[in-house]
């Protein structure tokens, strides 16, 4: 079933009023790769009633007034991409073009989307029920933040949006909590994976740098964003605080992860896979091609790439779904008179994470003091791709599937490090999961540059090809690699460009056109990089290439030649 979205879906469900009303940047696809979708599944399971108004028109009250005013709250996201990731190129040019706009236009998504649905809401409903903001561009823009496109730091979205709470992370867990508390008219203050604002701070809670102070001193910024990551861990975190001008913004301890079958649960709901049909009609939506016939996995990834928002966002410890839950959405997938008979994704952030996890970490939290993947493959991960092989053996042999792909991309260093099923994995993803190409995400090649992005050397990018045109050999096929590689990250200068170029050619005989220029997004070490000139690891200077030109000039180097 679809959440309403109209009077007249009230109407004919008999209700009156809602409990909750979500405003979202995208327009509305009712499917787990959506997070507005999954939360107001998630609040309906639990016996609220939720509507949805996607991508409102910000100048007029015919959209925002079309549901009427909640009983509990709104649910205020930007969409499932930050807004100004979403509106502007790493060059700050405007872009044409939006994936989950029908039609595809670039025109229903305003900047700094969760701070003007904020305000369209106060401007059409005075004192209203409370504004909860969620989404990614909440959720990375919690705390004082660099921005790139204003070139300085921002406060907490919290502050500039004046909502009232902010859900962060995936939210599954708090906001029904949220929405339980505000029922019952209980103080919803200690909810996990929320922030509000306080006059006053909370005892035995971290005190990270102020607003003022991080403006003001660069090193300040990076010691307060060295306990913001430190402490996004829910099995070690602490709540931390941060005062801006006279009030502290709280942001209590993450919300604990979803255990197994909580998220087979969330991931068992019963999605359309398709645009609701009142936007249906505004035009086709691009993004519903990939995702409407794809499965989840599971989520977080330890990778923790510097550049990557994920770790902040879904967490640094991986949780994943029952076998059995992603065979029964497969078979309910099948059965859809529109299925094609092609499964076109089986992953999640990185696909080959699915069922690998370090034990040591599941009892005590991610480790302070060192990475799972970098600087290499840590010992204690031990990973086993056997679950991955079962999983995609049972995918295949369902009927009415014809064939299942593997398109999430995969971390190569982590299948070479697998010494009893890494080969077979492999193997089974060249013979059967691939389409022709299979990406991969090296990023770069040139030692300093991949120490500051927090990639694996070359070296094992090598190896990795080797055994892939290997195994496209013995299986018969003519297969290749696609390269992700990255340009003007901080460290990267021209003549590492020019490296890139001259390896990219000699070694892996190609000539790349997945190259973008590094986007300094809000709580990334690389973004910190970008700001302070430093990097926090080391202390080290770092140079930045900041100048517009200059930063294309060292894309073009690659793609150009």
């Amino acid at each position: 079933m679809y959440l309403p979205t109209t009077r007249d879906e009230l109407t004919a469900l008999g209700w009156d009023r809602l409990d909750a009303v979500l405003v979202t940047g995208d327009t509305y696809i009712d499917s787990s790769f959506i997070g507005a979708a999954v939360i107001g599944k998630i609040l309906t399971q639990a016996g609220y009633r939720v509507g949805i108004i996607a991508q409102p028109d910000v100048h007029s009250p015919a959209d925002i007034r079309r549901l009427g005013e909640p009983r509990l709250f709104w649910g205020v996201t930007a969409g499932s991409i930050d807004s100004m990731v979403a509106n502007y190129t790493a060059s700050k040019k405007r872009r044409r073009f939006d994936d989950l706009t029908p039609g595809g236009a670039n025109d229903r998504r305003p900047d700094r989307a969760a701070i003007v649905y904020t305000n369209l809401i106060k401007r059409y409903f005075k004192n209203t029920v409370p504004i909860v903001l969620g989404g990614i561009e909440a959720s990375l823009r919690r705390i004082a933040h660099y921005d790139f496109w204003d070139d300085r730091i921002r406060r907490s979205v919290l502050f500039d949006a004046k909502a009232d709470v902010l859900v962060y992370g995936m939210a599954e867990k708090s906001v029904v909590e949220l929405a339980r508390a505000m029922e019952a008219g209980r103080p919803w203050g200690c909810v996990r994976g929320i922030c509000y604002i306080s006059s006053s701070p909370p005892e035995g809670f971290v005190e990270l740098p102020s607003y003022e102070a991080v403006i003001s001193d660069k090193r300040e910024f990076i010691r307060m964003f060295d306990a913001f990551y430190a402490n996004s861990d829910p099995v070690v975190a602490r709540g931390l605080y941060q005062l801006h001008d006279t009030r502290y913004l709280v942001q209590n301890p993450p919300a604990e992860y979803l255990t197994g079958s909580a998220l087979d649960a969330v991931y068992g709901l019963d999605y359309e896979r398709d645009v609701h049909p009142y936007y249906a009609q505004e035009g086709e939506v691009k993004a519903l091609e990939t995702i409407r016939w794809s499965l989840i996995t599971h989520q977080g990834c330890y990778g923790e790439c510097n550049f990557c928002s994920i770790a902040v966002h879904q967490g640094r410890m991986v949780r994943w779904r029952s076998e059995r839950s992603i065979l029964d959405e497969a078979v309910r997938m099948a059965a859809d008179p529109a299925f094609g008979g092609y499964i076109l994704d089986v992953g999640g952030p990185t696909a080959n994470m699915y069922g690998i996890e370090c034990g040591r970490k599941l009892r005590s939290g991610s480790c302070a003091d060192r990475r799972c993947l970098y600087p290499e493959v840590c010992p204690s991960l031990r990973p086993d791709h056997a679950k991955q092989i079962s999983l995609l053996r049972k995918l295949r042999r369902i009927p009415g599937v014809k064939g299942v792909f593997v398109a999430s991309g995969v971390r190569y260093d982590l299948v070479q490090a697998d010494a009893r099923s890494g080969r077979k994995y492999l193997r089974e993803l060249v013979k059967h999961h691939v389409s022709g190409q299979m990406k991969v995400a090296p990023e770069h090649v040139v030692r300093d540059v991949l120490k500051r992005m927090g990639k694996p050397n070359a070296d094992t990018l090598i190896r990795f090809r080797d055994a892939f045109y290997e195994e496209s050999r013995a299986a018969g096929k003519e297969q290749h690699l696609t390269y992700y590689l990255i340009a003007a990250h901080p460290g990267c200068t021209e003549r590492d460009m020019r490296d890139l170029k001259r390896y990219v050619s000699r070694e892996l005989r190609i000539n790349p056109e997945q190259v973008q220029i590094f986007t300094p997004t809000p709580s990334t070490y690389s973004s910190v990089m970008y700001y302070t000139g430093v990097d926090p690891t080391t202390g080290e200077s770092v140079f930045v290439e900041r100048d517009a030109h200059r930063r294309e000039k060292q894309k073009d180097i690659v793609v150009s030649g």
